[in-house]
């Protein structure tokens, strides 16, 4: 009997030391990010905020993304910090508002300003970490050598989403210097074009100049255009209708089966590199470093799906074009009373002239690839969750809903850009094995933002975001956040440049304004000019969303929220142009066009430290 006792003793000892050990271990992380997805295609999502599975628009589906609720936190009330692709990325990578990044639009950047800190995939290999992105990444950082800006290697394993195009891997892509087409030497090289590449490996390349030039080759945008069932963007209102050379597909069939698409090889490559443990394998003609077992691993899975071209594969495309959708509608009272900046992006991006046939159509499709990559994400969280418990790590998912939304017609338009519910809402899932840290089925409903990334991770990944080595993030730790031990916040904000020019807004939970911030964007130039522009000069917008839940009815000017807009002006104002502001001129342009990225002077404003405290009583 003592030598049983002293048996169970020994084996309990030895499972109590093991279990410790596990618990110190780094955990494996997997940070994946959707592009231009709506809350509202995720039915986890939906039933939190709606109360209903489905969207208001009508039917969608998300198994996968709903499971990764059941078991861990959901934090639905985050927002991002700008409505663009690269601004919001490289808020996340950063953990820095674009205001005090200097990161506005889709302008290149370089790391050799008094103003730059280290992103987060270089913290993390700081912490002993092997770090891996496959996809998209869309952070435009480029390192200074000899008074030239070069590429930026930011993972140790990087499978770029530009591989997949360059070597015409994927269903499509776009090739930035055409020389040869179908074994045919082209006279002169045609620039940027794109193209679709069937499940046989015939290629059509979407051209007007090359099939111009190049007689043989007529026809060969239209025949991709019948044959997938393009739907491209077309504003009849300004004057531009729809045509086989138009650029951004709403809507169409893809020219691949599931799992050959481009997000499909993303999955594929990353789950490649989880079997590849301490060897190399290949994508394309590229060969890459696979998972080492020595390491915790911090991967990034950046998907293409929802943002255009919009291409689920046939099978999802035939059973959501079962459902019909209510299509929002503009009305002409809320296009009247639009800010300047927000009537300029719908004039821009205007779809509530469509027909009743393209609107069904563009929903149906969107939703439907937004249900592809939904089983997707599955296939990579079953691998990544495998994996790490075959090597007895501890582990964590942060699922990102979107760098930002996109409007499928609401206000009239189908963009993104603005700071308006649709474009700016995307609510984060985080899972982990420590289930004390990030509880099961939990819903987090305070305010929370893509700045919480970076300081998310790394404290996951045993760094200490109380350090002074991280002064420089702007945001909260997550697991805090869930746990009560972080500060409420009583509001977001954000500024974005891109489409709309420069502007900031602030949202609490019963209303959203935003202002102009700038009367240009010329960096470090005129910076302080908010602080004196009359309000009109502002083109303010505000809406009550506890009572206008859709956003349609700009109040700015109505004397009865006076009060109130002066209170949220001044607020925002401060912070965003008076809390350490920063502006550098890259060089090149805001666009990304023209690469130089070769400045380095910060130009800062600093009037009103201390303003973003998280606190705004509006009454």
């Amino acid at each position: 009997m003592n030598n049983i006792k002293i048996t169970i003793l020994v084996l309990m000892a030895f499972f109590s030391t093991t279990k410790t050990i596990y618990a110190q271990k780094q955990p494996n992380i997997l940070w994946v990010i959707t592009d231009d997805q709506r809350y509202d295609a995720i039915s986890a999502f939906n039933k939190i905020i709606h109360g209903q599975k489905n969207s208001k628009l009508g039917y969608v589906e998300s198994p996968n993304v709903d499971k990764l609720a059941k078991m861990g936190v959901t934090y639905i009330n985050t927002y991002c910090q700008a409505q663009g692709c690269a601004p919001s990325r490289a808020s996340m990578h950063l953990g820095r508002y674009p205001f005090r990044s200097g990161i506005y639009q889709f302008e290149y950047f370089n790391k050799s300003t008094d103003n730059s800190y280290p992103l987060l995939p270089e913290t993390m290999a700081k912490l002993g970490y092997q770090t891996m992105h496959t996809g998209k990444l869309g952070v435009r950082v480029r390192k200074l050598k000899n008074g030239k800006a070069l590429k930026q290697d930011l993972y140790t394993t990087d499978i770029d989403a530009r591989l997949f195009s360059d070597e015409r891997l994927s269903e499509w892509g776009k090739i930035y210097k055409l020389t040869e087409v179908e074994g045919q030497k082209l006279k002169n090289p045609v620039k940027q074009v794109a193209y679709l590449r069937d499940e046989n490996g015939k290629i059509y390349y979407i051209s007007k100049q090359l099939e111009e030039e190049n007689p043989q080759f007529a026809g060969m945008a239209q025949e991709a255009y019948d044959k997938f069932d393009l739907m491209y963007k077309h504003n009849n209102k300004m004057g531009q209708p729809e045509t086989v050379f138009s650029k951004g597909i709403l809507a169409g069939v893809s020219p691949q089966p599931a799992g050959k698409t481009r997000d499909g090889l993303y999955t594929t490559a990353f789950i490649d590199f989880l079997k590849n443990e301490n060897k190399t394998f290949s994508v394309g003609s590229k060969t890459f470093d696979g998972a080492d077992t020595s390491k915790p691993i911090f991967c990034n899975l950046g998907y293409d799906f929802p943002h255009t071209p919009v291409l689920p594969p046939v099978e999802y495309r035939e059973r959501f074009k079962k459902h019909s959708y209510k299509v929002p509608e503009l009305t002409d009272e809320e296009y009247r009373k639009l800010a300047k900046a927000f009537k300029k992006r719908v004039n821009k991006s205007y779809s509530n002239d469509f027909t009743d046939e393209e609107k069904q159509k563009m929903i149906q499709d969107y939703y439907a690839f937004c249900a592809y990559g939904d089983a997707l994400i599955g296939k990579a969280t079953k691998a990544f969750i495998e994996y790490s418990e075959k090597h007895d790590r501890p582990w964590l998912i942060l699922f990102v809903c979107g760098d930002h939304g996109w409007k499928l017609n609401e206000h009239g338009s189908i963009a993104k850009n603005t700071p308006w519910e649709m474009d700016a809402h995307n609510p984060i899932i985080v899972v982990s094995s420590d289930k004390k840290k990030f509880p099961k089925g939990k819903v987090v409903s305070d305010f929370t933002e893509f700045v919480d990334i970076a300081p998310t991770l790394i404290t996951a990944g045993g760094g200490n975001v109380k350090d002074k080595e991280f002064h420089y993030l702007d945001g909260l730790d997550l697991q805090q956040v869930a746990s009560g031990e972080a500060p409420v916040r009583d509001y977001v904000i954000g500024e974005s440049h891109h489409a709309i020019g420069p502007r900031a807004y602030i949202r609490t939970k019963d209303y959203i304004f935003s202002v102009k911030t700038r009367p240009h964007s010329k960096r470090g130039v005129d910076m302080e000019w908010a602080t004196t522009a009359s309000y009109k000069e502002l083109d303010p917008a505000l809406y009550h969303t506890s009572v206008d839940p859709d956003e349609t009815n700009n109040l700015a000017f109505d004397k009865k929220y006076e009060k109130i807009a002066k209170q949220m002006q001044k607020k925002l104002i401060d912070i965003v142009i008076g809390d350490g502001r920063a502006e550098i001129n890259w060089g090149g342009d805001n666009y990304g066009k023209n690469v130089k990225a070769i400045g380095t002077e910060v130009h800062r404003s600093n009037y009103a430290p201390g303003a973003h405290d998280y606190k705004l009583d509006v009454q």
